[in-house]
């Protein structure tokens, strides 16, 4: 262990540092994985992930002995979630695999903190930490590896994948958050060869892989390599092209907009919304996230960086906000105006200071008029709205009120 860390703040804050003083009651017990990478590399550590070979029963009892609450969501993977002052963390006994079908594992427990590195998927990730900031890198090149910015499989890349497919979008994945130069020449290979096995996987697991890839900073290398080794082409075959999508990255790099992975997503995919809502329903995306995705289609009103404001004001009533915002983008992007555009960013900015108004007329305003509830209804309220919105959403309601009358006195005969 000749690597050492200062102390942490997230190592020493009372949650963590009760949940470790529970299992060090008991046994050992290290932080491993993603927040030790981080904290390697000066980033943010979000979730913490604990490592021990307790196993799950010796787990359980030790987080409720010191009076912490845990959860058994993964025992037979080793895996418990103990719960110290509201925040969670995933605590796994060490282990190693035993059989694999490339989407799940039948494991084994073990004392030894290198053969459970043996079995994870990439060198940075395979590094454990102790509370006094001493560091574990059982590979040897776990340390070395996250600060070059490689991304290495453990041990033999084919090997790694063919446990977990998933692993090939986790390889691409990383890339893209923590990767530096050339990829890795085995590692993409051992990709390439290996991609039909991502049809396998679940459309839970790719596309909650896929967002957080697309949530990198600048994922367009990635991207790029992918679609090279044919990768996307297996992920997502309905993908249009990069280009879109890396003049997106460009446009929010340059109008200092925050990412936006769901939106990426969209650029990829074509301007189809059959197509669109097909490829959301095989990833299992959320109803909010394919409504979302379809409502991004580019297409009528056609939106273009000349549209007058009353042009603007009946496209935002039309799409709503969101959408509007979400074509936009989409529309900058497709002109490939990825520098400073006032025009651009003037549309994407109208909803802010302008909010659609409630249209004036009500139902009951249409039924003193005369026409009764059904199809004649609704007939007569679209009628009265398309007049509304081409006198650019008057506020003279008794002017409404005058046109609803002819409209159903013209209807009615």
């Amino acid at each position: 262990m000749s690597e050492r860390l200062k102390p942490q703040s997230w190592m020493t804050a009372e949650p963590t540092r009760k949940v470790m003083t529970a299992l060090h009651a008991v046994g050992p017990a290290r932080f491993v994985g993603g927040c030790v990478r981080d904290a390697l590399l000066g980033r943010r550590v979000g979730d913490i992930d604990i490592a021990t070979p307790l196993e799950p029963p010796a787990v359980i009892a030790a987080l409720q002995a010191a009076g912490l609450r845990a959860v058994p969501t993964g025992v037979e993977h080793g895996t418990v979630t103990a719960i110290s002052d509201g925040q969670s963390f995933e605590i796994t006994t060490l282990r190693r695999d035993v059989e694999t079908d490339g989407r799940r594992a039948v494991v084994a427990f073990t004392s030894d903190w290198a053969e459970d590195a043996q079995r994870r998927d990439f060198r940075l990730n395979a590094l454990y930490l102790e509370e006094d900031g001493a560091i574990l890198d059982p590979t040897g090149e776990g340390v070395a590896d996250a600060r070059a910015g490689r991304i290495v499989f453990v041990g033999e890349a084919e090997s790694r994948i063919r446990e977990d497919y998933l692993r090939i979008l986790r390889f691409f994945r990383f890339y893209a958050w923590y990767g530096r130069g050339e990829a890795d020449a085995a590692g993409l290979a051992a990709c390439a060869t290996l991609r039909d096995g991502l049809g396998g996987l679940s459309g839970e697991r790719v596309s909650k892989e896929l967002l957080k890839l697309l949530a990198a900073d600048d994922p367009r290398a990635a991207l790029r390599l992918m679609a090279s080794s044919g990768v996307l082409g297996v992920l997502l075959p309905e993908a249009r092209g990069l280009a879109r999508l890396q003049a997106l990255v460009a446009i929010e790099t340059g109008q200092l907009f925050s990412c936006d992975p769901l939106l990426r997503l969209a650029a990829l995919l074509p301007d189809d919304a059959e197509a669109v809502r097909a490829a959301a329903t095989r990833l299992r995306l959320s109803n909010l996230m394919r409504d979302r995705l379809v409502a991004a289609v580019p297409g009528e009103p056609a939106l273009t960086s000349w549209m007058s404001p009353r042009e603007v004001r009946r496209a935002i009533y039309r799409l709503g906000a969101e959408a509007f915002r979400d074509r936009v983008q989409l529309a900058w992007a497709e002109a490939r105006r990825t520098a400073v555009h006032p025009q651009w960013r003037m549309l994407y900015t109208y909803p802010d200071t302008w909010a659609p108004p409630d249209f004036p007329i009500s139902g009951e305003d249409i039924k003193a008029a005369g026409v009764a509830e059904g199809p004649l209804h609704g007939r007569v309220r679209r009628e009265v709205e398309d007049w509304w919105i081409d006198m650019d959403f008057t506020d003279d309601k008794l002017a409404a009120i005058e046109r609803l009358k002819a409209v159903a006195q013209g209807i009615a005969y």
